[in-house]
């Protein structure tokens, strides 16, 4: 349910004189923080069983409100924040993989620019558009030497030069901080001292007894290694996420600002990133709108989504969207109302940087999720950045003596076609149900309601999914993606850039 705290009178003076901080200039400021490969359990404020690892976002929270059901679209970089800059779902984005995209439509930054907003971004600039020559207003570049992309002082300068020259300006803004912590490589890890990520310690260091591994990995020695590195990024992280809004406080111009904060896909490691499991796409939504949201508020009832930003942020800012928008505006929920059919969320995945594709679809509601894989067949591989990295890696060599490793590696690199998982008895999808007669009813409710998301979305998986019991028809399905991506592959249709 949605927990909101009784107004006093002070308190309903005090948002009153708030909102009319925020209303006095005709358009409010918009800063947008993401951060790279982040689980919404990694936050304390979302339940994260480690002490300490997010005080700035837990404050953060405590000022604005959290929504406990929120996802993006797509567990990989580029097509899960194209969806949010464009407010289309991937298959009517075109931006479905890592390559440039030539769009008829206006996104998200170039309505607002058009409506007097000065725009400007930092980091992840080419994966942020469908095409990555897009001209931002202004693309704020870090010049404290190797590494300082992590560094929290490099943040608070370049976020606060980006609003002192738009205040010089006497324009608002729309300024998209795109942290790259916890993506690989993490604190600590390998690479990271090569590409100086390592000078920049974050506030607090945690040791390997300190944290907890995921239930759906193993507790393994090299893997609790890895997940302590990335605990370490989370930290640093959220570092930058308060060096931010620190520079936002100095400008002045925090309580006519709009924050909004999310992590594009979940942590880099099997099972998460790159997969369509609750924790994969789950991410911890935030906003904190002075004078609209009452601070801290906890949404524990309605589900939101990536497709729901852009709509979402114009509907803020006074300012007319595409009709032909996919997404919906929450702005009732941040005002502490209710919204009807939020009560489900559909999610996909397609390719990785590599052009490799294994064609995902999936519906979660607040219990259960379903997930359709036409690519498995039993023999082929699934491919992605996680196999790379040291938890899989140490998770394929203990699988040589434990039994119960080497199931879970084998479903991890072939699955089967259609998998099902009650989310609230099993968060970290470890058994899947799909032939469990228990679930029939909510199992057909869910492939009934997959299938009419993408009747409307016309969606090019539609058919696989109508054949998903055709052994022949799925596979002929998979080597036409193979053919697409190949020949787009050989005509250079893809952006030079590392593995995602």
């Amino acid at each position: 349910m949605l927990q909101i705290s009784r107004f006093n009178p002070i308190g309903i003076s005090l948002i009153i004189a708030l909102a009319l901080t925020l209303h006095a200039h005709a358009k409010p400021n918009i800063l947008f923080i993401t951060v790279d490969d982040m689980n919404a359990d990694s936050v304390g404020c979302f339940g994260c069983p480690i002490e300490g690892t997010t005080p700035n976002l837990d404050q953060l929270a405590a000022d604005g409100i959290r929504f406990e059901h929120a996802h993006v679209q797509v567990p990989n970089c580029t097509p899960s924040r194209n969806v949010l800059q464009t407010g289309r779902y991937p298959q009517s984005n075109g931006v479905e993989g890592f390559y440039d995209v030539v769009v008829d439509f206006p996104i998200l930054p170039e309505i607002l620019k058009e409506n007097g907003y000065r725009t400007g971004i930092w980091g992840k600039v080419v994966d942020t558009t469908p095409t990555s020559d897009y001209k931002w207003d202004k693309v704020m570049s870090s010049t404290g030497g190797p590494g300082s992309i992590k560094s929290a002082k490099e943040v608070h300068r370049l976020t606060k030069k980006f609003i002192d020259d738009s205040l010089t300006a006497k324009q608002p803004f729309y300024f998209v901080l795109n942290i790259s912590d916890p993506h690989h490589p993490l604190f600590n890890s390998p690479g990271a001292k090569k590409k100086g990520h390592d000078n920049f310690p974050p506030s607090r260091i945690f040791t390997p007894d300190e944290i907890v591994v995921p239930g759906f990995l193993p507790d393994i020695r090299k893997v609790r290694e890895d997940v302590t590195n990335y605990y370490n990024s989370v930290r640093r992280a959220d570092d930058l996420v308060g060096a931010a809004l620190q520079a936002l406080k100095d400008s002045g111009e925090a309580d006519n600002t709009i924050v909004m904060f999310l992590s594009d896909h979940g942590m880099p490691f099997p099972f998460a990133k790159t997969n369509l499991y609750h924790h994969s796409t789950r991410t911890p939504w935030i906003v904190r709108i002075p004078g609209i949201v009452q601070p801290g508020s906890i949404d524990q009832e309605h589900m939101i989504s990536a497709i729901d930003f852009m709509p979402t942020i114009l509907e803020l800012c006074s300012i007319d969207g595409p009709e032909d928008m996919n997404g919906s505006s929450f702005l009732p929920l941040l005002k502490g109302e209710t919204q009807a059919r939020r009560n489900q969320v559909f999610k996909e995945f397609h390719e990785t940087a590599g052009g490799i594709r294994n064609p995902m679809r999936a519906v979660e509601t607040k219990r259960y999720g379903y997930i359709f894989n036409p690519w498995s067949d039993g023999q082929r591989l699934f491919k992605s950045a996680t196999l790379y990295s040291p938890t899989y890696k140490a998770m394929a060599t203990a699988a040589r003596d434990s039994k119960q490793i080497d199931t879970r590696i084998q479903h991890f690199n072939h699955r089967t076609v259609e998998e099902f998982y009650d989310y609230e008895k099993d968060p970290d999808a470890l058994n899947n149900l799909i032939n469990g007669p228990r679930y029939a009813d909510e199992i057909a409710a869910l492939r009934s309601s997959l299938q009419a998301w993408m009747e409307a979305m016309d969606d090019p998986v539609l058919d696989a999914f109508l054949n998903r019991n055709d052994p022949a028809a799925l596979k002929a399905f998979i080597d036409q993606q193979d053919a697409e991506s190949a020949a787009r592959l050989a005509g250079g249709g893809t952006r030079k850039r590392n593995k995602k």
